[in-house]
């Protein structure tokens, strides 16, 4: 079996392309990874998610462990063969999720408690627990357990929680089965606090990890702060292991963070736009609802091989989300996964031929050009 690697192939300034060798397949970095929370990437078959050219989809504990349950998943032969995924499968440890319940979740030293936000139910994470809970989906990667306190914050709050995932971290490391071709990535937190990140990448090292994500980020800071707290994090991590920014984001935000070194990405963003009417595409984001689109006979993009654009108009989607047909939101949504995974091998060819800079300058003009009219 294939050994977990980061296999580097050319950079151009931070920015870097390279192969992530996995127990379950190679994927070409930089990469986006479709969100497929529950098992599924939503209004997507596995077949269509392939299509995009994705090569590997996020799933999380959270939503596992609650419906339909670990064990059986499991029991199914794991989140690969039960969501007809063969390819590489990350998880998200649950933290963010359990965080963001609010009144719903006690934290203390060893872990969560939490009352389901499906029928009110309690529950408990622990680093250790939700290390097995991935295990038993079989997770490719698997994330540590961590908190994510919201933003702005007291640095003292922040700093007390990166200290506290810091020690979820080596709990989780402790709990891993490393098995070959399987790996498990370090969460840096630290808010936007220099010394902080700092402080929290030595731990993570000192621990080691197959790969490293900066987590607590895109949680309403901005993304000039966003971009300058990537500039002082990502040369401390590791050169030779994959980097993976959590939650992250518009087109413009996966190209800034790219050039300062991340090679992996998730977000919702692409899927929930599909869902709503708003496609992305080179020239800007255009909302389908908009009258204006309801005579007009081009495609959402020219050259886009989705069949959302391949065979139908700007005024058949149109059509579709005025009359709330279920078609509507999945060719739109295969359109924007399609899009994202073409940005991302754009980019990777630019890197290879150490030309991003002039390639990003093309991609942020055809942005701020805006969608002509018909």
């Amino acid at each position: 079996m294939t050994a977990f690697r980061w296999q580097a192939e050319a950079s151009d300034g931070p920015a870097r392309a390279g192969t992530l060798h996995t127990a379950h397949g190679p994927v070409a970095t930089p990469t986006f990874m479709p969100v497929g929370t529950a098992g599924t990437v939503k209004a997507m078959t596995a077949d269509s998610v392939r299509a995009t050219g994705a090569g590997i989809v996020l799933g999380n504990t959270y939503h596992l462990m609650l419906r339909p349950g670990a064990e059986r998943v499991r029991a199914q032969g794991g989140l690969h063969r039960f969501m007809d995924w063969p390819g590489p499968i990350l998880t998200d440890s649950g933290g963010f999720q359990v965080m963001s319940l609010g009144a719903l979740r006690k934290l203390d030293q060893d872990g969560v408690t939490f009352a389901s936000h499906i029928d009110g139910s309690k529950h408990r994470l622990t680093p250790e627990s939700s290390t097995q809970i991935q295990h038993a989906l079989d997770a490719t990667i698997t994330m540590c357990f961590d908190e994510c306190p919201a933003l702005p914050a007291p640095i003292e709050t922040i700093e007390a929680s990166m200290r506290l995932s810091m020690r979820w971290a080596a709990r989780s490391r402790a709990a891993f089965v490393a098995r070959t071709g399987y790996a498990q990535f370090g969460i840096v937190q630290g808010g936007t606090e220099p010394a902080l990140r700092a402080e929290s990448v030595r731990a993570l090292t000192g621990i080691g990890f197959e790969g490293y994500a900066v987590g607590g980020l895109a949680v309403g800071e901005g993304q000039a702060l966003m971009f300058a707290t990537l500039d002082g994090t990502v040369p401390l991590l590791p050169a030779d292991a994959p980097r993976y920014l959590m939650g992250v984001g518009t087109p413009d935000d996966l190209l800034g963070a790219v050039m300062r070194g991340i090679d992996m990405f998730d977000c919702v963003m692409p899927t929930r736009a599909g869902r709503t009417a708003r496609a992305y595409t080179g020239a800007g984001t255009l909302n389908l609802r908009n009258a204006r689109h309801a005579d007009d006979k081009r495609p959402i993009e020219a050259g886009c091989p989705c069949p959302g654009c391949a065979r139908h108009s700007r005024a058949y989607l149109h059509h579709l989300f005025r009359t709330e047909e279920m078609l509507g939101p999945m060719l739109l949504t295969w359109h924007n996964l399609t899009y994202y995974q073409r940005l991302m091998q754009g980019i990777r060819t630019a890197i290879l031929q150490r030309r991003l800079e002039a390639h990003a300058a093309t991609l942020r003009a055809g942005w701020a050009g805006g969608d002509p009219p018909a």
